[in-house]
């Protein structure tokens, strides 16, 4: 089951799961110590930066399902 969604936020993303802010950096983004990203979610930072929704989506909740 997937613990991350498209409309999570990014900040509450990195609080809730720190260990995913390695897989934003895998994707190119810097949103660990952005401030936009307690307004961000995955799905908007992921657009802004013309990366694929779904595969980051999938990298994440597989990272949070390999601590699990």
């Amino acid at each position: 089951m997937s613990k991350i969604s498209k409309d999570m936020n990014i900040a509450k993303l990195i609080k809730e799961y720190p260990e995913t802010a390695q897989v934003l950096r895998d994707h190119g983004l810097g949103c660990v110590g952005c401030a936009i990203a307690g307004m961000e979610s995955v799905e908007q930072a992921a657009m802004s930066h013309g990366i694929e929704v779904d595969k980051l989506l999938k990298d994440l909740n597989e990272k949070v399902e390999e601590k699990s």
